[in-house]
Parts: C-alpha cells; sequence; structure tokens
C-alpha cells in the first residue's frame, strides 16, 4: 500500500490506513515516479489565507473513489472544545479517508478515527469543555467511534476521574523492573529474559537494582515528593528467590517514606514461579496487592504461546494466595490468542469469575513487531468482526453483572481488531498506579532494566523522560552513567520550586 501526502499529518495518516491493512507494508511518498503504484491513498491538504481544502482518494486497480472538504478558520469556535486549526484540519482529512476505505474494504473501526493510546484522557477533556453528553456526542459524531465504545469510555472516564483526584502536585508513584521471566511468551514485546539465557545477570543486576532503589530515595526526599503507589512489574519478579523477594521489599520500605503509601503491588505473573514462601515473603514485605496471570485457563492455547503451566497450576495458586492471606488478587487474560476461541474464552471467563478475584484485566493481543508471533508471520485477523472483538462484549456483559467495572482503559498499535485493554474492577479495588501511569497524572520514578521516568509537570500536560539502559547487561555495565541520567530529578523540580509553592498553596 502506497500513501501519497503533501502535507504534516502523514503520521496520523499512515496510522489511520494501518487499521484497515494491518498486515501489508506500508510506503509515504512525497513525490510520485511516473509510473503509478496501486493500491494508492493520495491525501492533499490545501492552505490559503483562512481557506483549507482537502483532497483524498484511494485508487485499486477494481475501486477509484474520493472525497474533498473545504474548511473556513474564524476566531471564533462553535463548540465547547477549543481545537486548533491544524487538529481542525487532521480530523476532517481522517474523516474523509476513513469513509473511503470503510467503503473500500467494507469494515468499520470500534473507535472510528482514533489512533491514540489514551482516549479516556481525550475524553475527560471534552467532559471537562462541554460535559459528558457533548463528549460522548463529539466521540460518536466528530470520531466516528461506534456508540458501545463511547458509552464504555464515559463510564470508565468516571472511575478514572475519581482516582486522579487523589494526587497532589508532590506525588509520585515508583516502578521497579524485574526484567527475567521463566520462558518468553510468543506474543511479548517487553523487555524481558527467560532465566536460562539470564542466570547469570540476576545476582549482579539485583544489587545493582537495590542500589538504584536507595538512590532514587534520596532523590524523592530531597525534592520533598509524596509517595502514592509502588508497583513491581516485569518480566516476572516471582522468578526471584523468596529472600531476593523479602530484600527488595525491605530495601523499598527502609529507603522510602511508606506512610503516604496508597496502593503497592507485586506482579506475581506466571503461576509456575509462585510459592508459599515467596507468597508470604511478598504479603509480609508490605505488598497488599498481586497479580496472578493466566492468560487463558486452555491449556492448549498455553502450549501454542510458549506459557510452561498449565490451568490448573493457576487456580493452584489462586487459592494458595488466598489462604496465604492476600485480599486482593488481579488476574489478566487475553482476547484474541491463536487458538483461541469465543467459546474457549468464554470457558476462561467464567471460571475467572468463579474464583471472584477483586479486578481482572482483559487485554486485547497486540502484534508487536518484536514479538515471535510477527516473526514468525502471525497475521492479524482481517475478519469482519475478529474472534476478540466476540470475546470482549462477553467480558463486558459477563464483568458487569458479576459486580465489576471499567476503571481503566488503553490502546496499543496492532491490536487485534483495532479494540482496547480494560481493566476491571469491584468497588473499592480499582488499581491506583494503572490509572496514574496511564492517565500520567504525576511522576513516575522507574528503577530497573527498561525502566523510564516520566517526570510530570502539574497542572499540565508537560512530561519530560529519563530512560533506563534496556537490557540487564546494558544496565549492569552501564550502571552509573544511568545514576547521573537521574540527577535530572532533582534539577527539574528545583526548576519548578516557585511553580509549585504556588500551586500547592
Amino acid at each position: 500500500m502506497t500513501i501519497y501526502l503533501n502535507h504534516i499529518y502523514h503520521y496520523e495518516t499512515e496510522n489511520l490506513v494501518r487499521l484497515f491493512f494491518y498486515n501489508e507494508k506500508i510506503t509515504v511518498l512525497r513525490e510520485l515516479p511516473e509510473e503509478k503504484p496501486l493500491p494508492l491513498i493520495t491525501t492533499l491538504v490545501t492552505e490559503q489565507g483562512t481557506e483549507t481544502d482537502i483532497f483524498v482518494k484511494v485508487e485499486t486497480e477494481r475501486f477509484c473513489r474520493e472525497d474533498s472538504k473545504h474548511l473556513t478558520f474564524t476566531e471564533e469556535t462553535d463548540v465547547p472544545y477549543e481545537e486548533s486549526r491544524e487538529k481542525i484540519t487532521e480530523r476532517a482529512l481522517a474523516v474523509c479517508l476513513y469513509r473511503l476505505l470503510t467503503e473500500l474494504t467494507g469494515r468499520q473501526q470500534p473507535w472510528g478515527i482514533l489512533t491514540g493510546v489514551r482516549p479516556i484522557k481525550l475524553f475527560r477533556r471534552l467532559s471537562q469543555q462541554g460535559g459528558k453528553d457533548y463528549a460522548q456526542q463529539y466521540f460518536t459524531e466528530e470520531l466516528l467511534v461506534s456508540p458501545e465504545k463511547a458509552a464504555l469510555s464515559a463510564v470508565t472516564e468516571g472511575y478514572e476521574t475519581r482516582i486522579f483526584a487523589l494526587s497532589q502536585p508532590r506525588s509520585f508513584s515508583l516502578y521497579i523492573s524485574i526484567p527475567f521471566c521463566p520462558s518468553r511468551c510468543s506474543y511479548c514485546s517487553f523487555v524481558s529474559q527467560s532465566i536460562e539465557h539470564a542466570k547469570k545477570l540476576i545476582g549482579p543486576y539485583f544489587e545493582k537494582l537495590c542500589e538504584e532503589i536507595a538512590v532514587t530515595a534520596e532523590i524523592a526526599k530531597s525534592c520533598r515528593l509524596r509517595l502514592e503507589s509502588v508497583y513491581i512489574g516485569g518480566g516476572t519478579p516471582t522468578t526471584l528467590s523468596a529472600e531476593q523477594l523479602k530484600t527488595l521489599l525491605e530495601t523499598i520500605r527502609n529507603h522510602f517514606d511508606m506512610s503516604t503509601c496508597r496502593e503497592f503491588t507485586v506482579e506475581a505473573g506466571r503461576p509456575d514461579t509462585i510459592d508459599r514462601e515467596k507468597l508470604e515473603a511478598i504479603l509480609s514485605g508490605g505488598a497488599d496487592r498481586i497479580s496472578i496471570n493466566p492468560q487463558t485457563l486452555n491449556d492448549e492455547v498455553l502450549k501454542i504461546i510458549g506459557r510452561r503451566h498449565s490451568a490448573q497450576q493457576t487456580l493452584d495458586a489462586f487459592e494458595l494466595a488466598r489462604e496465604v492471606g492476600f485480599r486482593h488478587i488481579n488476574m489478566d487474560l487475553i482476547a484474541g490468542l491463536p487458538g483461541d476461541t469465543p467459546e474457549s474464552f468464554r470457558s476462561t471467563l467464567d471460571k475467572i469469575c468463579e474464583l471472584s478475584p477483586e479486578s481482572i484485566t482483559v487485554h486485547t493481543l497486540a502484534m508487536k513487531r518484536s514479538s515471535r508471533l510477527v516473526s514468525q508471520g502471525t497475521m492479524l485477523d482481517s475478519d469482519q468482526e475478529p474472534p476478540a472483538a466476540q470475546m470482549l462484549r462477553y467480558s463486558e456483559e459477563k464483568l458487569t453483572d458479576c459486580g465489576y467495572h471499567p476503571y481503566y482503559l488503553y490502546r496499543q498499535s496492532r491490536m487485534e481488531g483495532n479494540l482496547e485493554n480494560v481493566g476491571w474492577a469491584k468497588d473499592g479495588f480499582d488499581s491506583l498506579y494503572n490509572v496514574f501511569v496511564m492517565d500520567e497524572t504525576h511522576t513516575i520514578l522507574g528503577c530497573g532494566a527498561g525502566a523510564v521516568t516520566k517526570l510530570k509537570k502539574p497542572c499540565s500536560e508537560e512530561l519530560e523522560r529519563i530512560f533506563n539502559y534496556k537490557y540487564p547487561y546494558e544496565y549492569n555495565n552501564g550502571f552509573e552513567e544511568m545514576l547521573k541520567r537521574k540527577e535530572r530529578v532533582g534539577v527539574f523540580y528545583a526548576e519548578l520550586a516557585e511553580y509549585l509553592s504556588q500551586i500547592c498553596l
């Protein structure tokens, strides 16, 4: 598929085309060769004074349609949501292109022309400008989002707003990365390494991680930051030994002021890494929330995706966690896994609901380029309604009936059916960290390989990132250089001193 364009909206144009042609290579040109390539998508934007003309044409060997739009810009706006000229032009271009691609393929996109990761953040901004009804109408009429997804956004935004309202100008959350797993799942694109290949790295990595945690705590203290939540993720943190987990949690407690911490999560993740000693170390170490992630309870699908545990091990791990004393257990599922069917997914979700965990996150399979599925040539489903759509529809019905509500939602590129990931929870068990990080509510201080520190200026959209080294061997070898990068945190808050003193009054 070739796109010919003459404007600055190439990123959004390419992403929108990819929704309809996700298994094809897309080439973007600013000049056409003498022999015009087919299929070809032409998008042209011409601006002169207050006038803008948009032209879109889609050509294949059997299909040729075009659309256009004329925009006139004035200083006044007739809608509550104020948009720049660029944003209005970008949206109008996307609508024209979307309509032609829908006609060509016969497919509607559940999220319309939206391609961003955080639709709830946009929904909230619209609600603040014109009210929730206006936001929902804007989603369906201006962004062409389906009524079902617009309604889901409205409900989710309400629960998210309650959580991010807890944050204060000096609030932050702490993320700790344990980038090791028993084996690498076929769909995984995270920076994680199997124990077989990285066993020698774990000891040195763990020592340096504890040192970085101590340094990060001193920086947070010097900046007078307030800790809201802690999340130990990966990878699979429970690939560490019980003694290492005990030391890790002690290090966090001994260096950070935990008196303001509202939530402490450890991803227990893979059931085959869980035992009583590790669970007791986590619970006694102060973590009040764990995540046991089956992804599916279909043993055949587990084999296909490279998981070395059975469905029964998941059930056993859950019961053991209850026995040890955990009162907030999250479980992750993935819709659209290879070999899974809507019937099998329903069976999995029904069994999970019988366990009655406090929260359930339903992800949609995302075909990331660095995953083994993609390298092996697996394609996204191109059906009119892929199985993942049926799975998500059932999960919304089932989880609502079982007393769960959607409290956070985000999207990724190359998702099966262009769908979404949704966190569901019983009342009082929404994950604060999940909302804080996805909403970009406040600063996230990251420790460990692959972790990213995100410095957030309060009451603004300004965000600055500090990247740790990606892989454990890089982290170990470049540790001192990485700590120097983190000195930027203190400088960032020193530069904000006067600003913070004003908004914290």
